[in-house]
């Protein structure tokens, strides 16, 4: 009897095994095979494309042309870079290329984000000491305002379709938004007034 149920054990243990294993290999084939020089072209393209903020061209490059990640991924990897210290677009940069490549993939991705943007930055810079004062450079800068804020509205309204369907998550954006953008409270206040309970509300949710 005793070694009956041995031997059952051993039969049920191995297709398990199996399977798990048949699982880890799918899942691991669904991640996108993405090289360092590939992650350093393409947060080159978001950053040399980023007129009027970084994160319109990181969801389009990311998840729009090259399928890196879902919608989903990228608001909780925006997100979890919002809450860290730094620029968020930064953050985000390190930790999609850590994901993908490791530290070196980071580091690539970081130099494909900075490095691009501190020349044309220093050169803008020239000639803006030049030719800053001119009234066509004044209207043309006007004008890009504009041109970011759709931009930024734009982006927010694509990240808000991610989030569940229901009040609370448009609630703590409100609030959020009405304590910084309205009541002009510190932002470190409003989270961390605001984040622990969203942070409960969430997991009430998932019981």
């Amino acid at each position: 009897m005793k070694a009956s149920v041995i031997f059952g054990s051993l039969i049920t243990f191995k297709p398990m095994k199996v399977l798990n294993q048949k699982t880890m290999d799918q899942t691991e084939s669904h991640k996108p095979n993405i090289s360092r020089f590939e992650l350093f072209l393409a947060f080159s393209r978001i950053s040399l494309s980023s007129f009027g903020g970084a994160i319109f061209w990181a969801r389009r490059e990311l998840v729009e042309r090259r399928s890196w990640l879902t919608n989903r991924e990228f608001v909780d990897i925006f997100t979890l870079g919002q809450l860290l210290p730094g620029p968020n677009v930064l953050n985000l940069t390190v930790i999609v290329g850590h994901r993908f490549a490791g530290w070196t993939g980071a580091a690539a991705g970081v130099a494909g984000f900075l490095g691009w943007p501190c020349l044309v930055v220093i050169g803008m810079g020239v000639l803006y000491q030049h030719y800053g004062a001119l009234v066509q450079v004044q209207q043309a800068l006007a004008g890009m305002s504009s041109v970011a804020a759709g931009l930024l509205f734009a982006t927010v309204v694509k990240l808000a379709m991610v989030l569940p369907r229901n009040w609370r998550p448009w609630l703590f954006g409100a609030l959020a938004f009405v304590g910084v953008g309205v009541m002009r409270w510190p932002l470190l206040w409003v989270m961390g007034a605001l984040a622990p309970w969203a942070v409960f509300a969430a997991w009430k949710e998932q019981e």
